[in-house]
């Protein structure tokens, strides 16, 4: 992910410190200094964070994960 990706630099920080906290948990198979550097990188790490991790990590996981979906433009269901 680039600085002009709409995530942008304060995302990446928030991703990065997910990471590392969450690291010897649940990522312990990447490489100690592997981070996520594209959107589906960034999903597959996340989604394995809110698998195996605590309820914060998983609270913290989803709340970055929203961050990275597109918004809907389409029509509620209560429309």
């Amino acid at each position: 992910m680039t600085a002009s990706e709409p995530q942008g630099e304060a995302f990446q920080t928030e991703l990065r410190r997910l990471v590392d906290d969450y690291r010897a948990s649940c990522l312990w198979f990447l490489r100690s200094d592997l981070y996520p550097e594209t959107p589906e990188q960034a999903l597959r790490v996340l989604r394995q964070i809110e698998r195996h991790a605590d309820r914060e990590g998983f609270v913290r996981a989803a709340r970055i994960r929203q961050s990275l979906s597109p918004p809907s433009s389409g029509p509620s269901a209560d429309s």
